[in-house]
């Protein structure tokens, strides 16, 4: 399997879908993931696979609706999400859907969460990789627990997972020491970058504290197959070419501390 450069349609945001596929094609990345949210084009598997073929680019990933905004977005059984969110990806030949852990107080859904995505894996042959989350902080040095069983998914037997750098910070968490715990069981990245703040902040790569050059270069040292997604905030790039200079530049990024040296190390 050839490693693939994504981008986010998060990315893109206040722009709809439809941009990030043009965002997409024109600066070169090789693949979109759909972020499941408010903008109504992202719920729509014929929309999406239109944007799809007529951009001439593959949709490799799907966002499944866990965010506190989009509780509503395909109704509020959290298993149904996920199993819309496999629909959505089998009908765009997307391998991979991501997945939240749960929030504290959806207790029933937590307590079978983790054999209840093996479960869906198993029956759906997607891979669901459930993300690093962060606990909520009212500053940087106070946090609170809102996640179960637990925002680190090295600590549980998920079989496929993925590492979001923002969200590392936000944990104060090392992300290339959990990328070592977890191994195999990586499967999928969202590159982005922040300074641990207590805010989630999904800065350009390079513009924080965290060691995303470390983690690519770790990536293509160890063979890494699965996906890289550029996931960052460009709310305020300032205008559309802002924004298309933040991306390109992430784009730059990967190729820079993954493509080269895994070209160079032969994987």
């Amino acid at each position: 399997m050839r490693p693939l450069t994504g981008l986010s349609t998060a990315s893109v945001y206040p722009e709809s879908t439809a941009h990030a596929f043009a965002y997409a094609a024109t600066l070169g990345y090789d693949a979109v993931e759909v972020m499941v949210g408010i903008d109504g084009l992202s719920q729509q598997v014929a929309a999406i696979q239109q944007l799809s073929d007529h951009h001439e680019i593959p949709v490799c990933a799907v966002h499944a609706p866990c965010l506190l905004i989009t509780q509503r977005v395909w109704g509020t059984d959290p298993w149904g999400k996920l199993e819309r969110s496999a629909e959505m990806a089998h009908s765009l030949g997307a391998d991979v859907v991501v997945v939240h852990p749960p929030f504290r107080w959806q207790r029933d859904y937590a307590r079978e969460f983790v054999q209840g995505i093996a479960g869906l894996e198993e029956s759906t042959g997607l891979a669901f990789a459930v993300e690093n989350m962060y606990p909520w902080r009212a500053s940087a040095k106070r946090g609170m627990e809102v996640y179960l069983p637990g925002w680190d998914p090295s600590e549980e037997d998920y079989a496929n997972t993925t590492i979001d750098l923002s969200h590392a910070a936000t944990a104060h968490s090392d992300p290339v020491e959990m990328a070592k715990r977890l191994g195999s069981r990586l499967r999928h990245i969202h590159l982005t970058d922040g300074t641990g703040s207590a805010k989630d902040e999904h800065l350009v790569p390079g513009r924080g504290t965290q060691p995303a050059a470390e983690l690519l270069n770790h990536l293509a040292d160890t063979g890494f197959t699965g996906h890289i997604v550029v996931e960052i905030n460009t709310r305020k790039s300032g205008s559309p070419e802002g924004r298309r200079e933040d991306l390109a530049e992430s784009l730059a990024f990967v190729r820079e501390h993954f493509v080269a040296r895994r070209a160079v190390s032969g994987g």
